[in-house]
């Protein structure tokens, strides 16, 4: 392995960068703000994908596919969504280049080759998604609609950052149709639970489900609901939102049904979506200074096998016992690397799979075929014990729950220390300053005073938490009158 990580205190932006690559999950590309995902990188990308796919279809929804393109006629329908992407649109104005006359080896921009109507690779999907179901919805009876795409949108950022910020980015998106409104907020709050389930039982990521201010809202949307998350630097991390759209989307697109009583109403709509940043979550929520540590449920590799040995007489030897306690774990839903190559040395492959973030890591040497037992190595807390070959197989099963439910409750420790109570601008400043986290002040609700904290100290509110309390107080910026808290923080 190449040396070691700068360590998180020293650096955590660099940190993060050196982690991403040296764990082989992504690395830039040559397309400027675009990101290669490595295939193992890719692997845990699928377990989140699987995982998301088999809720969302568990809860009525199917799969379809979409165009990359946009009209821009049909973009420019609803208003406030084209305002909200436009400066990240990456446009389409021709379709197809020649040969420049001035030099044979270079291509050109065909100026006859103009298109009729340029094109908006998509930033987000609602546009050309709600003019397909004008199509599709007359009657109540085609309603509700409940449709998931998996996909990759492009938005055009200046700064972009490997899995947080990139100019093209895979994700899902939802795009529901429903006949009321009631219908329409139910499958946004579902939504909105399924993944902040996904989040906490999956990626052992705890997070504050909340609706977003109208600021931070959704173009578009009359209500966006969110998981929030916090990384171990103390900023927040939007890991998935859900938009109620009312009927903003079917009065653009001209999306009207026949009520049971034969009127004509304009549908209800939602879209929802989470994206591969929830790979940067995973990888500021849990690692350390060592490299990644993932949660069992995520880890392409649960368990990795490293023989100890010294010529083919032991490595047989030892071949033999690894391989029948790696086809014991298979068949117990374990997935299992036999690290045999005999191309680097056991402690060339230690660091490697330390670097990986493997949960469980079985060591076997001459003395443990001799004793009948394997030392084994935990990721998370970078523990070793030893243990009988004749219980291994128990013990990491045991281990896959323990580690994932640590995972959990050591970043909702983390979490939960940092949210902090303040009652003054001052204090507010204080905290922000020195401990970072979430913030929990009162606001006096308007956009100006929301904007005004943000310009002074670069905090938004995350969120207006769903389950907070009403509680009577006073803005710590205006002093004017607030019925409750919300909770601000830097945001990635």
């Amino acid at each position: 392995m190449s040396k070691k990580l700068i360590t998180r205190q020293e650096d955590y932006s660099k940190w993060y960068n050196e982690l991403v690559v040296k764990a082989d999950l992504a690395e830039n590309s040559a397309v400027r703000g675009c990101m290669v995902i490595k295939p193992y990188g890719y692997a845990i990308w699928e377990k989140m994908q699987a995982e998301l796919d088999r809720k969302f279809k568990e809860t009525g929804h199917e799969n379809a596919y979409f165009p990359l393109f946009v009209p821009k006629s049909l973009f420019e329908a609803e208003e406030k969504n084209a305002e909200g992407f436009a400066k990240e649109c990456a446009v389409v104005t021709h379709y197809r280049l020649k040969t420049d006359p001035a030099d044979s080896s270079k291509l050109i921009v065909d100026p006859d080759a103009k298109l009729e109507e340029e094109l908006i690779v998509r930033p987000t999907s609602e546009a050309i998604i709600w003019n397909t179901y004008k199509g599709w919805i007359q009657s109540y009876r085609d309603l509700p609609i409940l449709i998931n795409q998996w996909a990759n949108v492009v938005r055009w950022e200046m700064r972009t950052r490997l899995f947080l910020r990139t100019a093209e980015f895979l994700w899902q998106e939802g795009h529901t149709a429903h006949a009321t409104k009631a219908e329409a907020i139910a499958e946004t709050e579902q939504m909105n639970n399924i993944y902040a389930e996904f989040a906490e039982n999956f990626m052992a990521i705890p997070v504050i489900k909340g609706t977003k201010t109208a600021n931070e809202r959704f173009a578009g949307a009359e209500e966006t609901y969110c998981i929030e998350a916090l990384m171990q630097d103390g900023k927040a991390l939007q890991a998935g939102t859900s938009h109620f759209l009312g009927q903003n989307f079917a009065k653009a697109f001209d999306v009207k049904f026949a009520t049971k009583e034969g009127r004509l109403e304009y549908v209800w709509a939602t879209s929802w979506g989470v994206s591969t940043r929830l790979m940067g979550a995973l990888v500021m929520t849990h690692s350390d200074d060592q490299g990644l540590v993932l949660p069992p449920n995520l880890a392409p590799i649960q368990v990795v096998i490293v023989p100890i040995y010294k010529g083919e007489e032991q490595l047989a030897q030892i071949s033999e016992v690894a391989n029948k306690l790696a086809s014991e774990l298979r068949s117990n839903g374990v997935s299992v690397k036999y690290d045999d190559r005999d191309t680097h040395k056991p402690g060339w492959k230690f660091a490697q799979y330390e670097m990986k973030g493997v949960p469980v890591r079985i060591a076997i040497g001459p003395k443990d075929l001799e004793k009948g037992s394997v030392e084994l190595a935990r990721r998370d807390i970078l523990s070793k014990e030893i243990v009988p070959q004749t219980e291994v197989v128990e013990k990491v099963k045991g281990l896959m729950v323990e580690i994932q439910d640590n995972l959990f409750n050591r970043a909702a420790n983390y979490r939960d220390s940092h949210i902090t109570e303040v009652d003054s601008y001052a204090e507010f400043k204080e905290v922000l300053k020195n401990k970072g986290g979430f913030i929990s002040a009162h606001w006096d609700g308007t956009s100006e005073t929301e904007l005004k904290i943000k310009e002074q100290t670069k905090a938004t509110i995350r969120c207006i938490p769903i389950n907070a309390e009403k509680e009577e107080g006073v803005c710590v910026l205006t002093g004017k009158p607030s019925s409750q808290r919300v909770l601000f923080a830097k945001a990635y």
